[in-house]
């Protein structure tokens, strides 16, 4: 089920929120445990067994884990722990993948032995259950007192199927006891909206012209189209991605609960390294402290060393994304320019000014390309057209796409001036308004969730495009 599905919106989201704020404090728990198991066997009738049997089989290592005293008499059960998760993971989403390059190795023409579907969400619960064991493997902090209470840690419908990536020492406290303000409900119903706008009014709309340019053959793109599409997909993954993160904090808001910003303005980023301290920050939080550091981060005795682990990172972060060669390629390269950030490129840009935030989108747009395309044949040939030329065929957009792109385009980097920056804070991380902005809120609210609403019952919305990973 997707949050911009009309059933959701209409019936099942106000009739679970009505529950849900009626309950009594001990009740609450619950019942949203209860709605997300149904929210997500809707979409995962099958696998939810699967990862129920895996999740009550984790927590229970993980307690066996927890009382024993050393590190070394804990080891065994962590590895335990992350064979089972991982072993999830790579089970359901690299098996087509592994078969298909070994049949490729083997020059053997035979079909899949057998064809893996993937789980929705499979890749954000594995990084949840991964935090869990890791942080009581570490002493980091405690495990949860009651097996319930890791139900719902693992399975909170909210963030379940595209994070962002709650990492289980952040909110801990909050499944044992939370508040539940009213000013908590009405900043999680604004902060939905807006992500609900995001995904049906800009998003969405610029899938169709993305759709239109990279169905094109070869012959018909010229260098022109291949750009646009460029920018285009660059601005529809982003509205799209943080549209999820954006509903996902809402309705957690709107319960109680404080999951962690995966978004800050990365378009006004003026180097890749401040662009992943901007984007999908919740993931790059995760590799750093759970991968970077204990490969040795930056404190390595060779700088060389430094640069391997950041490719190893990023390698991996593209593996994390999809079981094709392409996301391999495009960790590689964002990994390559984060090594030359650290050489040279990072001086050279500091220098330059505001320019330095157009050659950042530039590469972020190429890197987009590479994200996309999954044919390799077919992602250098549009490589080949983006620098080098194409057809001479005219520019082809749909008719709403110059007027939705211009929006993105100004909200993506109005945060770069001062009024931007005031205007993002004010909308996104103020935590208390008078009652004059509260009414102000709320009407733009309203009129973002009416208009998004027609939009979605004149024509289903796409899922969102991080809801495979």
């Amino acid at each position: 089920m997707q949050f911009t599905s009309a059933i959701f919106l209409v019936y099942l989201l106000p009739t679970f929120l009505g529950l849900y704020f009626l309950a009594a404090p001990k009740y609450k728990n619950a019942l949203l445990l209860v709605f997300s198991l149904f929210f997500y066997s809707w979409g995962e009738p099958l696998f939810v067994f699967a990862l129920l049997g895996s999740t009550i089989l984790d927590y229970f290592v993980v307690k066996a884990m927890h009382k024993r005293p050393t590190k070394k008499q804990r080891l065994p059960l962590l590895i335990l722990s992350l064979g089972l998760n991982l072993g999830l993971l790579f089970f359901f989403k690299y098996g087509n993948f592994i078969q298909e390059n070994l049949l490729w190795f083997t020059g053997n023409e035979t079909t899949f032995w057998y064809k893996f579907i993937l789980p929705l969400g499979i890749s954000f619960y594995t990084f949840q259950t991964l935090t869990y064991a890791i942080d009581v493997y570490r002493n980091d902090t405690l495990p949860l007192p009651r097996l319930s209470h890791y139900l719902l840690y693992i399975f909170s419908f909210p963030q379940l199927i595209a994070g962002p990536i709650v990492r289980f020492g952040t909110i801990r406290d909050q499944i044992i006891d939370r508040k539940n303000t009213l000013e908590d409900k009405l900043i999680g119903f604004y902060r939905f909206c807006i992500g609900l706008g995001k995904k049906v009014l800009i998003a969405d709309v610029l899938e169709q012209q993305v759709d239109l340019v990279f169905e094109l053959s070869s012959g018909e793109l010229s260098t022109g189209m291949a750009w646009v599409g460029a920018i285009a997909f660059t601005f529809q993954i982003y509205f799209d991605f943080s549209a999820y993160s954006d509903m996902a904090i809402g309705l957690g808001r709107m319960m109680g609960f404080r999951f962690p910003e995966n978004f800050n303005a990365p378009f006004i980023a003026r180097n890749l390294t401040e662009f992943w301290r901007r984007w999908h920050i919740t993931l790059t939080d995760f590799m750093r402290d759970y991968l970077y550091i204990p490969l040795g981060g930056n404190r390595t005795i060779s700088k060389w060393r430094n640069y391997r682990n950041l490719w190893i990172v990023f390698l991996l972060t593209g593996f994390w994304h999809g079981a094709s060669w392409n996301f391999i390629l495009w960790g590689a390269f964002h990994g390559a320019f984060l090594m030359l950030d650290k050489l040279f490129l990072k001086r050279i840009l500091s220098s330059i000014g505001q320019l330095s935030v157009l050659f950042t989108f530039i590469v972020v747009a190429v890197g987009c390309v590479i994200f996309k395309i999954e044919s390799m044949e077919d992602l250098f040939v549009y490589l080949d057209v983006l620098f080098t030329g194409g057809s001479d065929g005219y520019l082809r957009l749909v008719p709403s796409f110059i007027a939705i792109a211009s929006i993105a385009a100004f909200f993506s980097f109005l945060p770069s001036i001062q009024f931007g920056k005031k205007m993002m804070h004010f909308f996104f991380f103020r935590d208390t308004y008078n009652v004059r902005q509260h009414m102000g809120l709320t009407l733009i609210s309203i009129m973002l969730f009416l208009l998004s609403l027609s939009m979605i019952v004149a024509a289903d919305p796409p899922p969102f495009i991080y809801s495979k990973f």
